[in-house]
């Protein structure tokens, strides 16, 4: 039998339970400061010019500053001289003072940290329908597209809920769309991007259809979710007292330019573009 341990009020526990429970203990001690530093947009950060670093060495002092990235991408750093941190990760700078302390012999192992305190060399522009367009700092470490916008004032009216983000991830052209309105909404939430340095933010107008015809209020619509045909001619405000369900038509263009005209039904929904054309009844 396995040996157990008893406790005058607890339930005696065997000897290999304890080692299970303390290696458990151990695996989850080790495992927590990885996630969390893999799941920190922090350490994802790039280095521009102008940034302010805290470089700090555990049980080294004397190797702990807070300095400036000089315009050459640059800091100076005592017993390395310049190092260029510019374009790096925060992870990478880390590597690059531990590797020069390590080959100059300076420390055996040393265990090097850096923080930024101040975001000043990266920025991202915001183009199209923002309230206020223009050239945005990423003033904030792990600063996120949704926090960009609003900086920028937030969607202009007409402009589209899907947001455009392009730059470079790993030295690879990127290109994603983000849908805003489904961060917040019921659904699962979508991923809010980390910017980084260069990175352009685009909104676009949004999807229209027109309406022509016997409908009390003939125009230009924005193309709400799903929207069908029978919500459509709602919008502009039904139709006349001479218009008819019957005689609609669809006019739609495809990706090539060409154009079909088909006959709708009220439960189908409409795409970008589409022009929707309301009949007179003949009787």
């Amino acid at each position: 039998m396995p040996a157990v341990l008893a406790h005058p009020g607890l339930p005696p526990v065997s000897l290999a339970h304890r080692a299970l429970m303390a290696l458990a203990a151990v695996l989850a001690a080790l495992w927590l400061p990885l996630a969390a530093s893999a799941a920190d947009p922090a350490r994802d950060y790039i280095v521009g010019t102008g940034d302010v670093l805290r470089v700090s060495v555990y049980q080294s002092p004397d190797l702990t500053l807070e300095t400036r990235v000089s315009e050459s991408g640059s800091i100076s750093y005592p017993l390395l001289g310049q190092v260029r941190v510019a374009g790096l990760s925060v992870s990478q700078v880390e590597s690059e003072i531990t590797l020069g302390l390590q080959k100059g012999n300076f420390l055996r192992q040393p265990q090097v940290t850096v923080q930024v305190l101040q975001v000043r060399g990266n920025q991202v522009s915001v183009l199209g329908l923002a309230n206020r367009p223009g050239r945005y700092p990423i003033d904030v470490v792990g600063m996120r597209l949704t926090e960009m916008v609003a900086l920028a004032g937030g969607v202009a009216p007409g402009g589209s809920d899907i947001v455009s983000l392009s730059g470079e991830r790993e030295g690879k052209p990127f290109r994603t769309e983000v849908d805003l309105p489904a961060l917040y909404g019921r659904k699962p939430r979508g991923e809010d991007p980390v910017l980084r340095n260069g990175d352009v933010v685009y909104i676009d107008r949004a999807p229209t259809i027109y309406i022509y015809g016997e409908v009390q209020r003939p125009g230009q619509f924005r193309l709400e979710r799903d929207m069908n045909v029978r919500q459509a001619l709602a919008a502009g405000g039904g139709l006349t007292l001479r218009g008819t369900e019957k005689g609609l038509s669809l006019e739609r263009r495809a990706e090539d330019g060409s154009a079909s005209v088909v006959q709708p039904t009220m439960a189908d929904r409409l795409q970008d573009g589409d022009v929707l054309y309301v009949r007179e009844s003949l009787f």
